[in-house]
């Protein structure tokens, strides 16, 4: 045991003089996760980031880059003086060793340098990936712009074949974010948080990476259509330069339907014994891609999974709508999960830190959560699928800029926000690309575009406009947010604190409480801040948090048998002010007893599906 521990404390040692050499440390003196300890620029997020497409010629960029930031309008060309940031933990973040705020009247500048392998050159394309930037960049290689995107949640590439050169190259990222000075989807984000508002994210905040694909003919992406009833998975490749591809499912290594089909043709395959996805039981298929290109000769190849699951509407003996998967109604309880980190800000420190929230969820007996204003990188859907997790992912929402001019909040009769051109172009661009990302992830179950009527317009256009995407999954038109008389989209959702209780309810709608609950617990020493902490309602103990939370799932366990479908409990941890978490910030301290609470969202689980 002594030696196992000098042995942990040598390692720890090792790797913070690492890190040190090589000019990184952690900013601030605010609270950090255990996992914080385990960072450096050597191991900065190293996990393979797309779990859905893999392929073995990959290169992470990930870690130390130079960095400066210059003025926006007119500045000179970027010098990188201003020291290093390490990539891919946000500007604002610890973990980026930099811990500075960027205003819309700066532009912040990222260089690195890079070697392209030979064989790469010779042979192959090279695609450039960013997990995700917020919130407008431009990209540079060998002082070439290469292309430019905008929006903070999704990812991007580039084709860098061109531009790159034999040895080392450079690559440049300039990025713009105004946050909640710009007419953007910020969710949290504020320049200067308080209460609910959140430090802002700014610049590169997921994994940076390039791939070797064949210049002839490869696979783009895919998409997946589920038909439970005919025990049918459908897969959809898309693939540049491709005559077709060759679709093969699979378990354990072993081939169970394959089809072979033109790029943008469905390939359906039928397993002898389908084996269906559910929190429960949540098994998950192989899939294998080989791509043929114009000529007919293999031209690349490519892993990914997927599974089969359905959700449909279902009424029960009381004639209330019901969300059903796999043909069976199932009350869907998760908590509100925020996906915020003290250290990492928007970015986990690890993935095992990442995936440790999930399973504190499962253990509190949960099966859902409503993944709030908010985008995670494609490794946590991945998580999600395997642990049999269902989501709830919600559209960040658009900083308001009419704040203190606007505010028509009602559960009823609340009008539009007052969007013009560029906010509804922004909106729709962005919504549209999470929908299409991340539509391949079997665990969500519901698309929220708006929350609280926080920038809400055009509602039944946009409920339109989801279900044109992906009409295989709930939508939830505004969950808390104006009810549009005579509802469109699935769902109805109320939010209320503490209790979960409706404010309005409708017979031809599924309804649901969206959030509840808030409880705060302050646990010293695992506080963001000193003081200005709080929850809907407070208490000083685990017992006594515990208590109230039972007694609230006894409430809700009285509506859920006869007319509620699911609820959202606030919230997986506490961020930043709030203390309302299941689990501390750092994440140390699990805040209620597990086990009562399991008990507890197991009988209101139970209790709807009777």
């Amino acid at each position: 045991m002594i030696r196992k521990f000098l042995n942990i404390l040598l390692a720890a040692l090792l790797l913070s003089g690492s890190a040190m050499a090589a000019g990184w440390a952690p900013a601030g003196d605010r609270i950090r996760t255990r996992w914080a300890s385990e960072v450096s620029p050597e191991n900065a997020h190293p996990e393979y980031p797309r779990p859905q497409l893999v392929r073995g010629a990959w290169k992470n960029l990930n870690g130390l880059w130079d960095y400066c930031i210059i003025p926006r309008e007119n500045g000179p060309e970027p010098q990188y003086s201003d020291g290093k940031i390490l990539v891919p933990f946000c500007l604002e973040s610890s973990l980026s060793g930099v811990g500075a705020k960027l205003t819309e009247a700066d532009m912040l500048c990222y260089r690195t340098e890079f070697k392209v392998p030979g064989k790469w050159r010779r042979k192959k394309a090279v695609i450039l990936h960013f997990g995700a930037v917020d919130w407008g960049c431009e990209v540079r290689v060998n002082g070439q712009e290469v292309g430019s995107h905008s929006g903070g949640y999704t990812a991007f590439s580039f084709d860098i074949t061109p531009f790159i050169k034999k040895g080392q190259n450079t690559l440049e990222v300039l990025v713009i974010d105004g946050t909640d000075n710009n007419r953007q989807p910020v969710g949290k984000q504020v320049l200067n948080p308080s209460g609910i508002w959140y430090t802002a994210v700014s610049g590169i905040w997921q994994t940076v990476w390039l791939e070797a694909v064949s210049r002839d003919a490869y696979l783009l992406d895919y998409k997946v259509f589920g038909d439970v009833q005919n025990g049918v998975i459908g897969i959809t490749p898309f693939a540049e330069g491709a005559s077709e591809v060759e679709v093969n499912l699979l378990s354990g290594g072993k081939t169970l339907a394959s089809a072979t089909v033109e790029p943008g043709t469905m390939a359906e395959l039928k397993p002898a014994n389908p084996h269906l996805w559910s929190p429960d039981d949540p098994f998950l298929y192989e899939l294998e891609f080989k791509v043929r290109d114009s000529r007919g000769k293999l031209s690349d190849k490519a892993r990914g999974y997927t599974a089969l699951r359905q959700f449909s509407t279902v009424l029960d003996s009381n004639g209330c709508k019901r969300m059903a998967l796999n043909g069976k109604a199932l009350f869907q309880y998760g908590p509100l999960d925020q996906g915020w980190w003290p250290d990492g800000l928007y970015t986990a420190p690890t993935e095992e830190a990442m995936i440790f929230d999930l399973q504190k969820t499962k253990e509190y007996g949960f099966n859902m959560l409503r993944k709030h204003v908010k985008v995670e990188p494609a490794t946590f859907y991945y998580a999600c699928d395997k642990l049999g997790l269902i989501v709830w992912q919600d559209m960040p929402n658009m900083s308001d800029n009419e704040k203190g001019k606007w505010d028509d909040w009602k559960f009823d009769t609340g009008g539009d926000y007052p969007a013009d051109d560029e906010y509804r172009d922004t909106y729709y661009r962005e919504w549209g690309e999470i929908i299409n990302e991340f539509d391949k992830f079997q665990c969500i179950a519901v698309w929220v575009p708006f929350n609280e009527n926080w920038g809400q317009f055009e509602t039944k256009e946009v409920v339109d406009y989801t279900y044109s995407l992906d009409s295989t999954r709930f939508v939830n038109m505004a969950s808390g947010g104006n009810w549009i008389s005579g509802g469109v989209g699935d769902i109805l959702d109320s939010h209320n604190y503490p209790d979960p209780t409706f404010h309005v309810w409708d017979q031809n709608m599924i309804n649901v409480i969206g959030e509840y609950g808030g409880i705060g617990r302050p646990v010293e020493g695992h506080l963001w801040q000193a003081d200005k902490n709080w929850g809907y309602v407070q208490f000083a103990s685990e017992a006594e948090v515990t208590d109230k939370y039972v007694s609230l799932a006894d409430s809700l366990a009285k509506q859920a048998a006869y007319s509620c479908a699911a609820a959202v409990y606030t919230q997986t941890t506490d961020v930043e002010g709030e203390v309302n978490g299941l689990i501390t910030y750092d994440r140390e301290v699990i805040k209620l007893d597990v086990d009562r609470v399991a008990k507890a969202n197991r009988h209101v689980i139970d209790v709807a599906a009777k």
